[in-house]
């Protein structure tokens, strides 16, 4: 992965066709996905069960960009070495998962991956300050995690914070939950460049019906270039 701030559109696959994961995958990437988003969801840091390791596994043989794994998952430091050798490009935990998210991005690079941080909308930017040159991204919840679909909670002022407290460093800003055309453009223009989309970009589309994912993530890109 080499760094830049283009604006990414990350298709959570949460929102995909649970029966048809490879084919999922194909289509979005083929319609102009960057990165695949990877959900992980324990039931207990968050109410709702999502993926293990080994269908993490099965999803590497199908992604061909960038495998975004977000562990929304308490403990987390037990799993990274089974999320790492999955294949996942990026692992993210949360912040609130662990007393010891320091101890955690350095786990995650001693695998070799790129290290993500998660807050969920209660925790402020200032959480990461001290956390920034071991990380690569910093993930902004837009939604309290756990299920698709929710309504947006705008943190656009934790962007822009996080935006200044970044600097020059090359570390991401991606938002997670309720990304669309019309939510995204302020978000990029506070600094986000890693969009996570799920119902936004697999609404009204199917793998018989993939350019409908096209559509939805040409629209989102659109919005962006008309406010930015």
């Amino acid at each position: 992965m080499t760094f830049d701030r283009s604006v990414k559109i990350a298709p959570s696959i949460l929102s995909a066709d649970f029966a048809d994961f490879g084919r999922e995958i194909q289509a979005i990437e083929a319609q102009g996905a960057d990165w695949v988003h990877v959900d992980v969801m324990d039931g207990h840091f968050v109410p709702n069960l999502t993926f293990g390791p080994p269908a993490v596994a099965a999803f590497r043989k199908h992604v061909k960009t960038v495998m975004d794994v977000h562990l929304m998952i308490a403990p987390v430091d037990p799993y990274i070495e089974a999320f790492a050798t999955a294949g996942a490009d990026i692992i993210t935990a949360h912040v609130e998962a662990g007393p010891h998210i320091h101890r955690t991005l350095q786990a995650i690079r001693a695998t070799g991956k790129k290290a993500g941080v998660a807050l969920n909308p209660g925790t402020p930017a200032e959480a990461v300050k001290h956390l920034l040159d071991l990380t690569d991204l910093v993930c902004v919840m837009t939604v309290n995690p756990g299920f698709g679909g929710q309504k947006f909670i705008d943190m656009t002022g934790k962007v822009a914070e996080l935006r200044a407290m970044i600097g020059d460093r090359p570390v991401h800003i991606e938002i997670d939950g309720g990304v669309d055309p019309t939510t995204a453009p302020a978000l990029v223009k506070a600094g986000a460049d890693v969009l996570v989309a799920g119902s936004a970009v697999f609404k009204g589309g199917s793998v018989d019906q993939p350019q409908v994912y096209g559509a939805n993530m040409t629209a989102i890109r659109e919005a962006i270039r008309a406010a930015v």
